[in-house]
C-alpha cells in the first residue's frame, strides 16, 4: 500500500479531488423527464424466472424445433450478455462525469433491465435444449449442429467488440454514446413488440412484451439525454457520432436484420444456416419477423434517427443496405465501435 504523506494538519480544507473520480458525490437535479422514465422504470420491474414458465410444454416440439428457437436465444445473447457491464460501465461514467442523480438512477435502471433480458435468453435456452450452455451442448439435429457452429461465430465476434467497447467508452463523452445506445434501441423495441404479438406460447408473449417496453424506456433515456447535450456539440463530436451511426448499423444488423459479412467475420453459409434456422422457429410458432419485414424495420428506425440528427446539423452516414443515402463512412473496424443493444 503507498504511503501517502498526511497533509491534513497543514491546510483547512482539502485539494480538489482529480478529475475524473465518482467524488465527490452531489445530487443535483435538471432534466424532469429523467426522473418520469425513472420512476416508470420502479413500476415496470419484471423477473424473468416469474413468467409462466409452467404454460410450455418443451417436450410437444420436435429437437429441430427446440434446437431453431434456442439459436434465436442464442443470437439474442451475443449482444443482451455484453449489455449488463456495457450499461454498468455508463453507469460508472456517469458518476465519474457527476450527471444529474436522475440520470444516475436511470442508468442503473437500464443496467438491471439488461440484465433481466440476459437472465430471460439463458432461461429459454436452458428450458429448450434441457442444458445452460449453447456452445457445450451436443446438438441432436444437422441443423443444430450448424446453428452450434453460427452461434460460435457469433461469440467469436462478440467478443471482439467487448474489447473495444472497453478502450472506447473512456474517451467518449456520454453525449457520443447516447447516439450508439438509441440505434439499437430504437428497432429493438420495433421488432420485440412483432414477436410479442406473433408468439405462440404466453411465456415469450410476456418476455417480449416485458423486453420492448424496456427498450421504448431506454430509448426515452438516451433521447431526453440527446435534447439536452447535442446543441452544445462540438464538430468533433458530430463527425464522431456520424461514424457510430454507420458502426450500429453494422453492428446490431446481425441480430436486428442480417449481419453484413465485409464487416462480421463468418462462415460463407452463415446465413443461409440462419435463414432456415428462423424459417423452423416460424413454423413452430416462435415467430420471427421475415427478412423484409426486418429490413424495413431497420429503414425506419434508422428514419427517426436520421431526424433526431438532422435537427442539430450531424451528418448522417449512408446506409445503402435499407436505401439510405448520406455521408460515405468506410474505415469502421470491431474494435472501433461503441454501439449496444
Amino acid at each position: 500500500m503507498a504511503n501517502h504523506p498526511k497533509i491534513a494538519h497543514t491546510t483547512e480544507f482539502p485539494p480538489e479531488t482529480e478529475q475524473p473520480n465518482v467524488f465527490p458525490l452531489s445530487w443535483h437535479k435538471g432534466t424532469e423527464k429523467m426522473e418520469e422514465v425513472y420512476e416508470a422504470s420502479r413500476r415496470e420491474v419484471w423477473d424473468p424466472a416469474a413468467l409462466p414458465w409452467d404454460t410450455f410444454d418443451v417436450e410437444s416440439y420436435s429437437w429441430e424445433e427446440r434446437e431453431a428457437m434456442a439459436y434465436w436465444w442464442t443470437l439474442l445473447s451475443v449482444f443482451d450478455a455484453s449489455a449488463p457491464p456495457v450499461f454498468a460501465s455508463a453507469m460508472i461514467k456517469s458518476y465519474e462525469a457527476h450527471e444529474e442523480d436522475a440520470v444516475r438512477r436511470c442508468f442503473f435502471s437500464v443496467t438491471q433491465d439488461e440484465q433481466n433480458h440476459e437472465h430471460m435468453c439463458g432461461l429459454a435456452i436452458t428450458k429448450l435444449l434441457g442444458y445452460d450452455d449453447p456452445l457445450t451442448y451436443e446438438p441432436k439435429t444437422e441443423l443444430g449442429m450448424k446453428a452450434q457452429r453460427n452461434a460460435k461465430w457469433l461469440y467469436f465476434n462478440g467478443g471482439r467488440y467487448w474489447e473495444g467497447y472497453k478502450q472506447a467508452v473512456p474517451k467518449y463523452s456520454l453525449a457520443v454514446l447516447f447516439s450508439s445506445f438509441l440505434m439499437g434501441e430504437i428497432a429493438a423495441a420495433t421488432i420485440f413488440h412483432q414477436m410479442a404479438e406473433g408468439a405462440r406460447e404466453p411465456v415469450f408473449q410476456d418476455a417480449f412484451k416485458n423486453i420492448g417496453r424496456d427498450e421504448g424506456r431506454h430509448m426515452a433515456i438516451c433521447m431526453t439525454l440527446m435534447e439536452r447535450d447535442y446543441p452544445k456539440l462540438d464538430l468533433t463530436d458530430r463527425d464522431t457520432i456520424t461514424k457510430q451511426v454507420r458502426a450500429g448499423y453494422l453492428f446490431l444488423s446481425a441480430v436486428l436484420f442480417e449481419p453484413p459479412t465485409d464487416f462480421w467475420d463468418l462462415p460463407d453459409d452463415f446465413i443461409e444456416v440462419q435463414r432456415a434456422c428462423e424459417a423452423v422457429a416460424r413454423d413452430a410458432g416462435f415467430h420471427i419477423p421475415d427478412y423484409e419485414t426486418k429490413k424495413e424495420n431497420w429503414r425506419q428506425a434508422i428514419l427517426n434517427l436520421k431526424g433526431v440528427l438532422d435537427r442539430y446539423d450531424i451528418p448522417f452516414p449512408a446506409i445503402p443496405e435499407v436505401g439510405i443515402d448520406g455521408k460515405e463512412i468506410t474505415d469502421i473496424e470491431m474494435e472501433d465501435i461503441i454501439p449496444v443493444f
